[in-house]
């Protein structure tokens, strides 16, 4: 069981994971859509491409299909990241160094003008709640952190639910634009070297190694 007396009381950020060799797009475009005018051919992805086209045709509750939004989690080490580093038979294996957390701060979203919504829970599941971004001033009460940023999160039983709460998203309809990043997560002295040399500022990059797999 998780030690809940070292989560802080809030969630206060949320976190996109990348390819490294695609930040110095995203330092330049931010973070776009797949359709986006600034959208390049030779962006390196690492998602899984069977539960992307089931977000093509999962609907939200206005009517809009889940692939339309830019998604972030609420916490680390996510059990997508998990897959990444392992390969699954779909995935092709990335080394953490591969691999780029993009920070955004919960605040800025709650006082942007950026169209979002999030769940308590993966989106695809059909037992996570969709709320708007009102709800956001109310986060705390509907997304637990001590779930988002749990160590374990395997099911230990048809009954148990630790997964799918880990991956609890927050999801852009716009765009995010690169100021908005307020700073980024690497695995190591060499992958921070790496954004260095893209032009990053070394003042925005922490190394966490404790946040991959």
């Amino acid at each position: 069981m998780e030690n809940k007396a070292r989560f802080k009381k809030h969630i206060r950020y949320a976190f996109r994971i990348l390819h490294i060799d695609n930040m110095p797009h995203v330092m330049k475009y931010g973070l776009v859509h797949n359709d986006s005018p600034f959208a390049r051919d030779s962006f390196v992805p690492i998602g899984d491409m069977s539960v992307m086209d089931a977000r093509s045709t999962k609907q939200l509750p206005d009517g809009s299909f889940l692939s339309e939004y830019i998604p972030f989690y609420f916490g680390p080490r996510s059990p997508m990241l998990y897959n990444i580093q392992n390969g699954n038979g779909i995935l092709t294996k990335k080394e953490p160094d591969e691999i780029v957390y993009c920070v955004i701060r919960i605040e800025d979203v709650i006082n942007s003008d950026l169209h979002c919504v999030f769940t308590d829970g993966h989106a695809l599941n059909n037992m996570s709640k969709f709320y708007s971004k009102s709800d956001l001033q109310r986060l705390d009460s509907l997304v637990k952190i001590e779930d988002v940023y749990a160590t374990y999160w395997f099911n230990q039983s048809p009954w148990d639910d630790r997964k799918r709460k880990k991956e609890a998203e927050l999801l852009f309809k716009d765009e995010i634009p690169p100021q908005f990043i307020v700073g980024f997560l690497v695995y190591s002295e060499k992958a921070l070297e790496k954004m260095i040399s893209y032009g990053i500022p070394k003042d925005k990059i922490i190394v966490k190694p404790e946040y991959y797999y």
